[in-house]
């Protein structure tokens, strides 16, 4: 199994209390902390405003951070999950892409999908458009980014985009172009994308709707004649590892008690306790190893992790590390 690690960003609520200034070298210190360990990748989310409800709490953006990381890092690979398809035009974001993948020496991953957070989308002058539209977006916008990666130019004409021997150059330094993850699980669309296009798909990590959905995508590929083992599928997972249950506990508790102190409300706290508590990543590294090695049966070989404390506390991610990522490569 491979392993990527979330950075905080204040997306999620993790910089609360730290004074902002003193972001960056939070963000860098960990990704740094990450190169020299044994995790393959670090991650940021596309996102510009707090959630589970919208906040003053900073949040970092999520391409300017690819650059940072990229000359801040060198062997981890750097990635987003995953990138709005509508918040940036698609041969822009083609041609960042291109120009951070040189910065990092050819280590930039794009994932890619198409959008859910309204609030943010209104607040930035997008609109919201209903999903068939944002889906439709995502997959003219994934045609323009792989024809200019490949061919360093791109002519495309669609309902949404239109390019007209739009130039990418320098091309990515990566052979093929900055690797495909696809995000999303939408079976009728999202994944029939995600086989016409995707070097990774990135969806539900519980075990029965993994398996579910890595059946609608077996499906789609053979649709559209794609060669299914191709695709590495993988899935996030939000931590809360302890020694033991009462550690576990003690984790879940402070996460709580930082969410109420910004003022997210009894119900948002609960959501975000329940997209942890009773997950495959919530446990004693035993019972994680357990968990991870039953996704993996299903084909689950890449897991990208989020520890909610890693700005404050790092004794998780070191168990993690000396626990569980041994039992798994």
């Amino acid at each position: 199994m491979r392993f990527g690690m979330f950075i905080p960003q204040g997306w999620r609520f993790d910089l609360v209390g730290i004074e902002e200034e003193r972001h960056w070298q939070v963000m860098r210190d960990l990704a740094r902390r990450a190169d020299a360990g044994p995790w393959e990748s670090v991650w940021v989310y596309d996102h510009f405003h707090t959630t589970p409800v919208p906040s003053e709490e900073a949040t970092h953006e999520a391409w300017t951070l690819m650059a940072a990381l990229a000359a801040a890092t060198e062997r981890v690979r750097l990635g987003q999950m995953c990138t709005c398809m509508a918040y940036r035009p698609p041969m822009y974001l083609a041609k960042v892409a291109a120009t951070v993948d040189h910065v990092s020496g050819g280590r930039i991953e794009m994932g890619i999908g198409a959008g859910w957070y309204e609030h943010e989308w209104r607040a930035y002058g997008y609109g919201f458009p209903r999903a068939g539209e944002r889906l439709a977006m995502l997959e003219e916008g994934v045609q323009i980014m792989r024809q200019a990666w490949r061919e360093g130019v791109a002519t495309f004409s669609g309902r949404h985009y239109a390019v007209d021997g739009a130039i990418c150059r320098p091309l990515p330094l990566q052979e093929g172009g900055v690797p495909l993850w696809v995000a999303g699980g939408g079976e009728r669309v999202t994944l029939r994308i995600a086989a016409r296009y995707a070097d990774y798909t990135n969806f539900d990590g519980t075990p029965e709707a993994f398996a579910h959905k890595s059946a609608v995508l077996a499906e789609h590929c053979r649709d559209v004649g794609t060669d299914y083992d191709r695709i590495v599928r993988s899935a996030n997972y939000n931590v809360a590892i302890g020694r033991d249950e009462a550690e576990v506990t003690d984790r879940l508790e402070r996460l709580a008690d930082r969410l109420r102190s910004v003022g997210v409300p009894e119900d948002g706290v609960e959501k975000q306790l329940r997209s942890v508590r009773g997950m495959p990543a919530c446990g004693t590294p035993e019972q994680i190893v357990e968990n991870l090695r039953a996704l993996r049966d299903l084909g689950m070989t890449y897991g990208i992790f989020y520890f909610p404390e890693a700005a404050y506390d790092t004794s998780g991610i070191e168990l993690f590390e000396r626990e569980v990522i041994p039992a798994l490569q």
